[in-house]
């Protein structure tokens, strides 16, 4: 594989895509290896528009995660970011609905899939060369099986377990674990011990790759979980957005019915002779 280019300090690489397409992509999965092992950060955070996908791109990150309804609007817009569709695990249940769903949103460009199904789910899609990212830790949609919304590995017994749930995913192919809400000095030590890429949410500088959500960082979130932190104020933005957006319609409103709008340079209109003759055949109809 060919180096063609560099982008804000990576190294752009040829790749096809499993649709057979010709492509550049910022990382590849040995590069993310290689950052591990030399201990260099690779930053991530989600994409599920057009803009913010390109956003993405303009800052040089290193990868991105998509909910796989919008992998066609995310490649699109971003044509070099590592892309990891996530597969909502409601919509898909069985093993070939999962399957088929991952090779949509492969065919789409989509580099990764990433589930939070069981092992078994797993190594049936690397088992067929799925590139596939797994999901350990606070698993919010599983929460109710651990107490709640809470950070994991506060004990020793579920520090080990979870270090051998990392092991499994590791046996059973994923190249890569979103590491949810994990206590910090737990997942430094868990990530020295595997080959999985460990994507840190919430759990720390201890992983490979630092991963915050979009609106998060941004500050889109009015009440963000205690893990993130914004780096923006969209919010404020969209604020005075929709306050903007209130003036407008209001103003409309007002012109409409007060008779200042429209005026006539909001109207087409005609020649006089056209109009007279118009009005003069009218009169001669009759109802």
């Amino acid at each position: 594989m060919l180096s063609i280019r560099k982008r804000k300090g990576c190294i752009v690489k040829k790749i096809y895509t499993f649709g057979a397409q010709p492509a550049l992509r910022s990382v590849t999965i040995p590069c993310m290896q290689q950052a591990k092992a030399e201990g260099r950060k690779l930053i991530q955070t989600t994409a599920n528009t057009a803009e913010e996908a390109r956003a993405v791109e303009e800052a040089g990150f290193d990868m991105m995660v998509c909910d796989a309804a919008n992998a066609h609007i995310v490649r699109s817009a971003n044509k070099t970011t590592f892309c990891t569709a996530a597969i909502k695990i409601g919509d898909f249940t069985s093993v070939d609905e999962i399957m088929r769903e991952a090779w949509r949103v492969l065919m789409l460009g989509v580099d990764a899939i990433i589930t939070p199904r069981s092992f078994h789910t797993i190594e049936a899609l690397t088992r067929e060369g799925i590139p596939v990212m797994g999901h350990l830790g606070l698993v919010p949609r599983k929460s109710v099986a651990i107490g709640g919304l809470r950070a994991v590995g506060k004990t020793a017994h579920e520090a080990l377990e979870l270090y051998r749930d990392f092991k499994r995913l590791e046996n059973v192919g994923a190249f890569a674990v979103e590491s949810e809400v994990i206590v910090g000095s737990v997942l430094t030590e868990i990530a020295k011990k595997t080959s999985l890429i460990c994507v840190s949410l919430g759990s720390g500088a201890g992983g490979d790759v630092s991963f915050l959500f979009m609106n998060d960082l941004c500050g889109e979130t009015e009440n963000p979980p205690r893990h993130a932190r914004a780096f923006g104020n969209l919010k404020a933005k969209y604020d005075e957005l929709h306050r903007e957006r209130l003036v407008a319609l209001e103003a409309f409103k007002n012109a409409s019915l007060d008779g200042s709008f429209p005026t006539i340079y909001q109207t087409p209109n005609m020649d006089k002779a056209e109009f007279e003759a118009f009005q003069n055949a009218l009169e001669k109809i009759e109802i």
